[in-house]
This record gives C-alpha cells, structure tokens and sequence, in this order.
C-alpha cells in the first residue's frame, strides 16, 4: 500500500532563490549542483536559464532524467555509486587549488553533505533551499490497517518520513516491522522512539525486514535525501 507522507511546497527563501537564479542566468557560479529531480520543477517553474559557462553537477536517476527532460545540461554525475559521497570523490574539479564559485539548490530537510563537503575543501558556496518538504496526513484507512496490526510492516524512505511515522501513528503494535532506509533515516527512527529491535540479527523479522530494505534500495532513488 501506498501512502504518502510528504509533499512539496515553495521555499521559505524565495528572495534568496529569486536572486540566486539571477545571478545563475549572469553566469556568476561555476558550478550549480541539485540532488533532487524537484529542482528541476523549480527551475523551470521560475523560468530559470542557466548560463552557458556555468557547469551543472547531479546526483539521482530521476535527476537526470528531470533535467533532461527540463532541457537542462548535466556536466558531471557519479559513475559508480549515485550518491553525494560518491560525487565529492569524483569531482575532480573541486580537489584543485582554484576554488570555485558554486550554487547548491536543495529540501529544507536535506543533509547538506555537498555544501559542508564543498565548504571544507575552501570552496565559495552559495546555499539555497529551493523547496520545502511539508507533511501529509495519511487516510483514516491506512492509521486504522496500521493501528490494527493489518498493515505489519512499514517501510520508512527518509527523515523527514520518519517524523511523520512518529506523529501520526503513536500506536503502531509492537511486532510491526519498521525498516529504515539510510543511516540518517534510522537514528532519527530511533531517536523519535520507534520500534527498533528487528535490528538485532537474532530477532526474528530481521531477515525479512533486512530483504524488505534491500529490494527497495535496489529501485529507489534516495538522492534527495542528502543535498
């Protein structure tokens, strides 16, 4: 069963993200980067051009493809593991002694891994939070399959979901599996005080629960998650 959680709504910085896609179309940045299929939505939303000389770096399959779909060039993404860690130990560009003027468009809720990784290697890095991942209350049929133990099993994609998990069913049954996706998804999960013993190898869910994650991350795309 499918329910969403979480939606997207207009930034909280739209002065900032006005004047950022200006600078951005004056070709100001060298390098603009988006980890989230959404920028591309707020982009072409605003109508934003993207200077010629400006060099665009992605993470996420669904990225890509929003991007190109957008008309959008895409200069570098990672070739091996599609992941924000994977891009900062590709981007061969940013291990130089020139340091580079870079926009980075992401979620209020997003890990600002590319920014602090951009940031420490003495980068001139201009953060704009494009989008806002706001909560969606979930049909009175799905808290109450949840509630009654009819739906065992809830898979968890990010933060921000967990958070929703946690506020809007407190009485999920305790043999309930919860399966975070991510490290960042889990200690929010746990700090929020959601079930966690199926961590335990012993337990006995944690082989489904652990099949339950990895067919998932096989075919999702978790790139927004970070930015």
């Amino acid at each position: 069963m499918i329910a969403p959680l979480v939606d997207f709504a207009h930034t909280s910085e739209e002065d900032k993200l006005v004047d950022a896609l200006k600078e951005l179309e004056a070709g100001s940045f060298d390098w603009m980067t988006a980890t989230s299929s959404t920028v591309a939505d707020v982009l072409k939303h605003h109508n934003a051009v993207i200077h010629p000389d400006t060099k665009v770096a992605i993470v996420g399959e669904a990225t890509a493809v929003a991007f190109t779909d957008a008309g959008y060039p895409i200069t570098r993404t990672p070739s091996e593991e599609n992941s924000t860690y994977a891009l900062l130990d590709e981007w061969s560009e940013i291990n130089t002694d020139e340091v580079l003027k870079v926009l980075t468009l992401r979620s209020d809720v997003a890990v600002p891994v590319l920014t602090e990784g951009l940031t420490q290697r003495g980068h001139d890095v201009t953060q704009v939070l494009a989008f806002r991942t706001v909560g969606v209350p979930a049909s009175v049929h799905i808290r109450e399959d949840i509630e009654s133990g009819r739906i065992n099993a809830l898979l968890v994609a990010s933060a921000k979901i967990a958070e929703e998990v946690a506020s809007q069913f407190p009485d999920i049954p305790e043999n309930t599996i919860v399966a975070c996706v991510g490290v960042n998804t889990l200690e929010v999960a746990a700090a929020l005080g959601l079930p966690d013993d199926a961590n335990d190898p012993s337990h006995p869910v944690y082989a489904p629960k652990r099949a339950l994650i990895e067919t998932v991350e096989s075919v999702i795309d978790q790139s927004d998650m970070l930015d």
